[in-house]
């Protein structure tokens, strides 16, 4: 993956920090740095599919009544499918 030259302007102390951390973990200045937004990047990600799930347990039983769902206890189910119906023969989704 090509690399992106970034520059940025800290105070004394930051830098120094960030030399210290990054010395202390046997990795470059610019790989800690990496290091830190990736985690926080992933942090931000995590954040979301909490707070979706959060919205989706909130939410369930209206998705369940609007798409025909039946809810479980922690999950949405199906409702039961019609594959042994003789009338779905050859239709998408059937054998």
């Amino acid at each position: 993956m090509a690399k992106t030259q970034l520059n940025v302007r800290v105070d004394e102390a930051t830098a120094e920090a960030a030399r210290e951390r990054a010395l202390q973990r046997g990795v470059s200045v610019n790989r800690y740095i990496e290091e830190l937004v990736l985690r926080d990047a992933g942090e931000v990600g995590q954040t979301f599919v909490e707070a979706a799930a959060d919205f989706m347990k909130q939410y369930e039983r209206v998705f369940a009544e609007e798409f025909g769902l039946d809810p479980g206890p922690d999950r949405l189910r199906s409702t039961p499918d019609h594959r042994d119906d003789p009338h779905r023969e050859g239709q998408p989704g059937t054998t």
